[in-house]
Parts: structure tokens; C-alpha cells; sequence
């Protein structure tokens, strides 16, 4: 009887003890992931129902590429929108004229998240006169909406973009992306190349090679071993290759641009008596 009695005590026992880790996890609250780690707001836009609150990795926009990303929130309920559509259109207000540069569409980091990212790439910094802004539109429930603020793009203390008319006529833009910060290795390189259409439409230019050959100047112009040039790896996107830096100091990255046919677009091979190409990056580390 008193085995008998013991089963069903101990029986009873586990199932409490089953009903108790069951209620306790029921009860956990999970930490969610922070949306903004890393980020610095550099930026609100406002309109009459919502704000914009603009983010970067550096907390400022500069020339050259810039990865943002954005939320909205709603003025009435203070709650960040999840379902919007979003686009930008960022423009250069000039003397005699106004004109865009190349940008990225807007996407949802992830589902269920209130962050949207894209890029866009000034080739231009704003002077006491000429000035940048961004537009950006978006959709909530088939309702459309708008809002535009100036943005504050000072020039980038190395040289970061080039802009050129190529030997095939078009006028080509070549941005410096990453390494954001530069180390003794063989560093990811990253590129982007796009071809101006008209003065308010920029596209990415696909299947070329960004050939880069990284020197320093003040160390007898050398180079480095283990250097790959920049192909895409998919249609639309940026290029990647691999930068090797063997020390610290001033770097000039020569580049050329080549099609897929082998002509040389713009920039010169180094060789003697010709010491750096035409267009080139600028690291300092």
C-alpha cells in the first residue's frame, strides 16, 4: 500500500512540477532586439501627421556614400509605422540648377520591425550657397504622404568619390564604401560605380571591374601583395574586392574602371613615369 501511495505522491509531484515550469515560461519576458544598436539620430523631418527620425552608423551624413536608415512616427499615438511604403529623392540646390544623385530604394530592415535603410551617395558637399535636401514619400494604408528638410553634407576629409566623363561619353561615378575603418590586413574593399541618365536619374553600372592598386606616396610610391579587384557579385549591386594594407599612414588607392570587354573607361596602370591615376581613393589610418 505504501509503494502504491508513494507513486501516485510522486506522480502528482511532477505534474505540479511540469504545471509550475510551464506557467513560469508562459511568464518570461524575452528581451527583443534593440532596433538601433549602433545607430545616431542625425535628423527629424516632420510633416503635420508624423515625424521622420533619420539614422547613420557616424550620427552625421557626409559626400560620398551614406548608409540611413529611418522610422515614423505617428504624431497622434506616438507608435512607430511597420506596414509604410517608403521612397526619397535627396537633391542639390545649385545656382543654376538642381539636380540628384545616386540612391538606393527603401527597404524594411526586417518584417516586424519599425527601420527602413537605403543609400544615397552625394557626390557633392553643400557650400554657403548650394545645399542638399531629401524628399521622402510614403504610403500607410493607401494614404500618401510627404516630407522634405535640408540635410547637412559637409565635404569628406579624404578623397572619397570620383566623377568623370569616360572615354565612351558617359559620366560615371565612383564612390569609395567600406572598409569604414581601415586596418593592417587585407581589408574588404567596397565600391560603387553607377552612370549618370539625366540630371535627376542615376543607375548602377553592372558587369564592369574597379581595378585598384592601393601606393603610398610618402614610402617610395609602394604597393601591396594580395590585392583583388572589384567585381559585383550580384546585378544592381555594389562591387567587393580585397584592399591589402601593410601599414599604417596616407594611402592612395588608384583605381581604373573597365568594361567587361577589357576597355579601359578611365584611369591609367602605375608605371614609370606615371605615378598615380587619374582617379583614386584616399585612406589615412
Amino acid at each position: 500500500m505504501k509503494t502504491y501511495l508513494n507513486k501516485i505522491f510522486a506522480i502528482v509531484f511532477m505534474a505540479l512540477a511540469f504545471s509550475s515550469c510551464s506557467n513560469d515560461d508562459d511568464n518570461v519576458v524575452y528581451p527583443t532586439a534593440n532596433e538601433l544598436e549602433g545607430l545616431t539620430k542625425f535628423k527629424e523631418i516632420s510633416n503635420d501627421t508624423h515625424t521622420i527620425e533619420l539614422f547613420s552608423h557616424t550620427g552625421a551624413t557626409q559626400q560620398g556614400y551614406n548608409e540611413i536608415k529611418l522610422r515614423i512616427k505617428d504624431k497622434t499615438t506616438n507608435q512607430y509605422l511597420k506596414n509604410a511604403t517608403v521612397s526619397w529623392m535627396p537633391k542639390m540646390h545649385m545656382a543654376m540648377m538642381t539636380h540628384s544623385c545616386p540612391y538606393s530604394e527603401v527597404k524594411k530592415v526586417t518584417a516586424t520591425g519599425t527601420l527602413y535603410e537605403g543609400y544615397i551617395m552625394f557626390q557633392m558637399a553643400q557650400n554657403e550657397t548650394e545645399y542638399w535636401d531629401i524628399e521622402i514619400d510614403y504610403t500607410v494604408d493607401d494614404v500618401s504622404y510627404t516630407a522634405t528638410s535640408v540635410v547637412d553634407v559637409p565635404a569628406s576629409s579624404q578623397r572619397t568619390v570620383n566623377t568623370f566623363m569616360g572615354a565612351d561619353g558617359v559620366k560615371y561615378l565612383v564612390a569609395y564604401v567600406a572598409p569604414e575603418h581601415p586596418k593592417v590586413a587585407v581589408n574588404d574593399i567596397v565600391v560603387g560605380v553607377w552612370k549618370m541618365v539625366d540630371m535627376m536619374t542615376f543607375s548602377v553600372v553592372d558587369g564592369y571591374t574597379v581595378k585598384i592598386d592601393p601606393r603610398m606616396p610618402s614610402m617610395g610610391n609602394h604597393s601591396s601583395p594580395n590585392n583583388v579587384n572589384a567585381t559585383q557579385a550580384t546585378v544592381g549591386g555594389l562591387y567587393n574586392g580585397k584592399l591589402s594594407l601593410t601599414m599604417t599612414g596616407y594611402w592612395k588607392i588608384n583605381l581604373q574602371l573597365v568594361k567587361p570587354d577589357g576597355t579601359v573607361v578611365k584611369g591609367e596602370a602605375i608605371a614609370d613615369g606615371i605615378t598615380e591615376s587619374s582617379i583614386f581613393f584616399e585612406i589615412e589610418f
